[in-house]
């Protein structure tokens, strides 16, 4: 009985998810527009599209035009406390009554500060101004008026037919017509939406295929579409085409999503459907906000502080001033008589409140911003910088793109990263298999010594095949002798990789191929068969063509068994030109090993030792075997499974049915071990970031083995782990059981009805509170997939997912979509209060990116849209402990010591104006890179702010209170009751503040001289010039020169010269220099003696290094023949096997059957 094969269109076979699981993410998609139920649209219609407001193709990613930015960007500043602090007081400043000090002295700095972060500001904006013209002025070739003319992107408008031809953006998202491949394929690239690099297909409609590229018809197609309104759903759509009175169901795989790219389709054709904003690239942008450090935050607070206790010193000046002009005042006022609109001491101590308000502003000194932004700026230049974040095979250097979160690199607490493209480079290599019981993919010297593979390392010669693919290495010359001696078992092994399979073959110069993989790992497999001589030529739908060894043979295709997630395997039969029935399968070693014919234990067993190795090596791994099948077996097992595909009821479950009834008693061949090629250091980064209690999670959209095979590659789990949750429930009820039993087992107490997250969440439900840190019982992992995500992230489910997540080595979610991956990371963010970092390299990591405190983009060849939204920007993942370590612990350091001086110099300097308020009656560098690289302990300050926060603000209180004591009180009583050499006294207030500021220069200098670990001739000239320069200054301000220049503004002619001649002020200074360095000394001398923290104990260990070098670390990597693991990982998708049979991927024309590529 011939075998049945359906046609794909009547086949649902892209369905991963059932109808209930979609409309439980429908829920959650926030990209819906609040106005738009449905979306409906004729073709070649604008004047009735029009109708809806649809918006046209142009993109808009500014911020500001010429009319709002002035407006806007002001507003935005003046949110910042300090801004709007500084504006309150040049208001009061120009209030004559109360303004001791000219108004330009607080209206120029501002706007010098207003100023540069607007000018910064704009000129971030004008780039994304340049990059939205020049994405909107792409050409794009447009269907009107029956003739094919160019038009820009942004003009293209729903309803429009746009043709695209090979290697061609996508403009907006289309409804694919018809294509120049056969039966309307379209093969894309999805690089900018999803960062993967294999190819998809896509297929039209056969209503639209017909088509073709006839222009007439194509004009008078005036199909309606019914579909959902816009959303950020990249693996769902949903519609309705109307044509001619009948209605066709549309469904993803007739869609193109703008961003996509088209491959290997010389032209084909599409209906606009969402454009501009609307598109599903768009839609995953996430929302832009402003990002702030926490350091931002805190200096808020303080900003706050500060002001609060200038307005309590304010009015204890104020009242001060009331007693002493009731007591005191009024036998000075024949001298000092009270203006006119004084008119008692209260009010006399109302505008005194006022100008003490003024004159002591500089409690919160506008430079301070000034220069945080210069030290911001300084930093990212040192990143843009740093050779050794340049990527020389790309010509990429390190972008900071932002200046405001540098010292925020260094307190970062989770990392969220992207796998595919960021962890990975999406290229699958075939690195080791076992046949037959047999290692291969090992290199041994003469000595029978295992040789490490390097790029040195002899590749075999495949020279004798001329279909060889030129890019495949690989290593062992044994596998190639035993190709070449005819061995029966090898020979076999690789035919069943040259059939096993969903792959298209491509040949359109004569023997170069290139093969249309639906998945890497397939790719893989197939070129290495290929390469040792069993090349895949071409297919249809009911034959292959192998060229074995030279030898042209054609297999009839039977049947393909297809693969799913449940099956995970995929088996094909055919019949060999032998007249025999065969029947080869591929895949998990968990599945397989059970449907092995009893004869195979022996055999089963040394595969499964070879697979610990392939497993312990991170590669990923599937099981080939076979089965001779009896010819009137099959045709028996033909019968059930035409009737079983014909079913209308429980179709799937009859098919898995009929499937197991013939994949049994299978004969192992042996394993093939592929390798995920990571990207360059990803283990050793992920181990360093891990030492600095940096916890990494992976938010993909891959699979589930996929992930966690990575997972062990990477070093985020490993088989040393007590355990591994896996989460995968369908509802609620089973995700809460789930979560709640890796709870119980991670750490039992946490489940108790004493559980203060429980309590808080009965009192306060809706408050949201901080997540103490919870230690488990040893090291987990957790694996949860986007179905299961969708449930826990739903109402108090998602404080049980954080609580167990959080207390897990590593996590993976898997299977998620851009806007989950943004949820996980607000939820961390919500109940953590730590600093969050994403990574990644597609357009469904933006919304991620976006969400985070800091966003990386992996700028490499899966497209640019994470990058143009991102914080930070390189090529390498292994540049992120670059990043974070050297550039991010330096940054916080520097901020943390330049803001605690900053506080203490301006609290010292200025309450010596509040003690001198008593007297005058009230009238108003650390360790280098390579230490910071070689102990990632000493980052762990950063992540819990140690170096700066409110205990360290009111430490700086403190010690600028005592210094402002010291350097009033003792140059106050050094000259007290003195007199000079000639005997006159010395009692003129400009000497008293002369000597008073030089002691406080000379102190603060000594302060930053000690907060300097690290000294440059820079660091020397800038310390102590500005101490010289300052003296310069001093001499200049008191010349004769200025004194007869500008008699009414310089009148106080030889103050300076003759201070500096007393004994007296340096005696002071002296003095003050020693009683405000003592403590500082003696603190941080005692400090590491008696209150050490983890980094002064990492200090010790360097010092003892400096003095002790260690030898070099030899890493080696351990097997744990007890904890057996499987490294299946397959990226391969259900469907593709039943488009291959229905014969719509056949090309026109086949290869010559005559020709013998090899070497006699």
């Amino acid at each position: 009985m011939k075998y049945i094969k359906p046609l794909i269109s009547e086949i649902p076979w892209n369905y991963n998810w059932n109808y209930s699981a979609m409309s439980l993410l429908d829920r959650q998609s926030e990209g819906r527009q609040s106005g738009e139920q449905e979306r409906y649209l004729q073709a070649n219609n604008r004047e009735f599209n029009s109708l809806f407001g649809y918006p046209n193709n142009s993109i808009k990613t500014s911020k500001y035009n010429a009319l709002n930015f002035l407006p806007m960007n002001l507003f935005e500043q003046f949110q910042r406390l300090a801004n709007a602090y500084f504006l309150i007081l040049l208001f009061l400043q120009l209030i004559p009554q109360i303004s001791s000090l000219a108004w330009y002295t607080t209206v120029i700095p501002l706007m010098v500060v207003l100023s540069i972060t607007a000018v910064k500001d704009g000129i971030d904006d004008m780039k994304r101004h340049k990059n939205d013209n020049q994405v909107n002025n792409r050409s794009v070739l447009v269907l009107m008026n029956g003739r094919i003319v160019t038009d820009k992107w942004m003009n293209i408008q729903v309803g429009d037919i746009i043709k695209l031809e090979n290697n061609q953006l996508v403009t907006a998202d289309i409804l694919l017509l018809s294509s120049s491949e056969p039966y309307s394929l379209t093969y894309i690239e999805t690089a900018e939406l999803d960062g993967e690099t294999n190819l998809k297909v896509k297929q039209a409609i056969s209503v639209t295929s017909d088509m073709e590229d006839n222009l007439k018809l194509l004009s008078a197609f005036d199909g309606e579409v019914r579909c959902e309104s816009p959303n950020n759903r990249l693996d769902r759509f949903t519609g309705t085409l109307t044509y001619k009175g009948k209605n066709y169901i549309l469904n993803h795989d007739r869609l193109i999503f703008r961003g996509c790219v088209i491959r290997n389709t010389d032209w084909c054709y599409g209906l606009v459907v969402f454009t501009g904003p609307d598109t599903k690239l768009m839609q995953n942008g996430g929302k832009s906000a402003f990002k702030r450090t926490q350091i931002d935050h805190l200096m808020n607070v303080l900003v706050l502080w500060i002001f609060l206790f200038l307005c309590g010193m304010c009015f204890i000046l104020a009242i001060g001033h009331y007693i002493w002009e009731n007591k005191k005042g009024y036998y000075f006022r024949d001298f000092l008589p009270w203006k006119e609109y004084v008119s008692s001491s209260v009010v006399s101590s109302v505008l005194i409140f006022w100008s003490y308000f003024i004159i002591l502003n500089t409690m919160v000194p506008i430079s301070l911003y000034v220069s945080v932004e210069i030290i911001r700026l300084g930093n990212s230049f040192y990143i843009n910088w740093d050779r050794k974040m340049f990527y020389e095979l790309k010509n990429t250097p390190a972008q900071a793109r932002t200046t405001t979160l540098n010292e925020e690199l260094g307190q970062v607490k989770y990392v969220f990263s992207d796998k595919t493209g960021t962890l990975t480079r999406n290229i699958m290599t075939f690195s080791k298999c076992s046949i037959n019981g047999k290692f291969y993919g090992d290199v041994y010297d003469k000595n029978r010594q295992k040789v490490e593979i390097s790029e040195k390392t002899e590749k075999v010669d495949f020279s004798y095949n001329r279909l060889a693919d030129p890019k495949f290495s690989f290593y062992d010359k044994t596998l190639v002798e035993a190709v070449k001696k005819g061995d029966r078992w090898v020979h076999l092994f690789f035919v069943s990789l040259s059939l096993c399979h969903t792959v298209i073959p491509e040949e359109k110069v004569e023997g170069e191929l290139v093969y249309q993989a639906q998945s890497p790992d397939e790719g893989a497999l197939v070129t290495a068969a290929r390469n040792f001589g069993f090349v895949f030529r071409s297919r249809t739908s009911e034959t292959i063509m192998i060229v074995e060894m030279g030898e042209t043979r054609i297999y009839k295709l039977l049947a393909i068994l297809d693969f799913n997630n449940v099956r995970k395997r995929m088996s094909v039969i055919v019949r060999t030109p032998e007249n025999r029935v065969m029947l080869f399968c591929k895949g998990a070693d968990t599945i397989l090993c059970q449907l092995l014919h009893p004869s195979c234990r022996s055999l089963r067993d040394v595969t499964m030792e070879h697979l610990d190795d392939f497993a312990s090596d991170g590669l990923r791994t599937l099981m080939v075997a076979y089965r001779e099948l009896d010819n009137a077996f099959f045709q028996d097992w033909s019968r059930k499974h035409s009737e079983a595909f014909l079913s209308l009821e429980d179709r799937e479950n009859k098919i898995s049915i009929v499937y197991e009834e013939i994949e049994k008693d299978l004969m192992l061949l042996g394993a093939t071990a592929i390798e995920d090629k990571l990207q360059d250091g990803v283990p050793e980064t992920i181990i360093t970031l891990s030492q600095a209690k940096i916890k990494i999670w992976v938010l993909t959209g891959d699979k589930q083995e996929t992930a966690v095979n990575i997972a062990y590659a990477c070093n985020i789990f490993d088989d040393e782990m007590d355990g591994m949750f896996i989460v995968e429930g369908e509802d609620n009820e089973t995700v809460w059981q789930e979560l709640r039993s890796a709870r119980e087992k991670m750490k039992p107490q946490s489940l108790l009805e004493s559980d203060p997250i429980d309590d808080y969440l009965t009192a306060k439900p809706r408050i949201p509170f901080k997540i103490p840190e919870e230690v488990p019982s040893g090291n987990y992992g957790l694996v949860i997939n986007g179905y299961s995500l969708a449930h826990a992230l739903e109402g108090n489910l998602e404080l049980e997912l954080l609580q167990t997540a959080c207390m897990c080595k590593g996590v993976i979610c898997c299977r998620m979509t851009p806007l989950q991956k943004a949820q996980v990371v607000e939820l961390v963010k919500r109940y953590k209060k730590v600093v969050t970092l994403a990574i990644g390299d597609g357009a469904n990591d933006v919304s991620m990116i976006k969400a985070a405190h800091i966003g990386v983009g992996i700028s490499g060849q899966e497209g640019m849209q994470a990058m143009l939204n991102s914080d930070f920007a390189f090529s390498q993942f292994c540049y992120l402990q670059r990043l974070l370590f050297v550039h991010g612990r330096w940054s916080y350091n520097r901020m943390c010591k330049f803001l605690s001086y900053f506080f203490y110099k301006n609290f010292a300097f200025t309450l010596v104006h509040f003690w001198y308020a008593f007297y005058s009656g009230f009238s108003a560098q650390d360790v280098n890179e390579t230490w910071s690289l070689r102990f990632p302990e000493l980052y762990e300050p950063g992540q819990h702010n140690l170096y700066f926060n409110k205990k360290e603000f009111v430490k700086c209180l403190v010690h600028g209170i005592y210094s402002s004591l010291v350097l009033f009180f003792i140059p106050m009583g050094t000259i007290h009751n003195s007199v000079r050499t000639d005997g006159k006294e010395i009692s003129d207030y400009q000497s008293f503040s002369t000597i008073v500021q030089t002691s406080l220069l000379c102190v603060v200098t000594m302060q930053i001289a000690l907060e300097t670990t690290y000294w440059t001739m820079i660091s020397h000239i800038f310390t102590w010039g500005s101490l010289g320069f300052y003296f310069c200054i001093l001499f200049f301000l008191y010349s004769d020169g200025l004194c007869l220049m500008f008699p009414n503004v310089f009148q106080l002619l030889g103050v300076a010269r003759n201070t500096l001649d007393w004994p007296q002020m340096w005696l002071s200074v002296v003095l003050s220099m020693v009683l405000c360095m003592l403590p500082v000394i003696g603190y941080h001398f005692l400090k590491p003696l008696f209150w050490p923290v983890s980094v002064d104990k990492v200090i010790d260990r360097i010092h003892h290094c400096m003095s002790h070098p260690l030898p070099p670390r030899i890493r080696t990597r351990l097997k744990h023949a007890g904890s057996r693991r499987s490294a299946y990982a397959f990226s391969h998708k259900q469907g593709f096997g039943a488009l291959i049979t229905s014969g719509k991927t056949l090309k026109a024309k086949f290869p010559k059957k005559n020709s013998f590529p090899f070497k006699k």
